[in-house]
């Protein structure tokens, strides 16, 4: 499993909405139906789909430079009670 975690930043508000609503409508596009978002700000996804989403964040940071993306490699991840 994959587990990329990204943070939107933008100085106004109404900028960073705008990345947002971006943001979720491409990744909407995709169609991983395999892909969890366990919080607002990371996606866990099986590794075939690992070329997908490097693409997609690629492609976004094209886009807009204001997007930090981190990929980490897990073999399970467990919620703290």
């Amino acid at each position: 499993m994959l587990l990329y975690i990204y943070d939107i930043k933008q100085e106004n508000k109404r900028n960073f909405n705008k990345i947002k609503r971006s943001f979720y409508y491409n990744l909407n596009k995709l169609g991983l139906r395999e892909a969890t978002r366990i919080t607002k700000s990371t996606i866990l996804v099986p590794d075939e789909k690992e070329r997908v989403m490097d693409r997609f964040f690629s492609d976004f940071r094209k886009k807009t430079k204001n997007i930090v993306v981190y990929k980490a490699f897990a073999h399970s991840v467990e919620a703290v009670d």
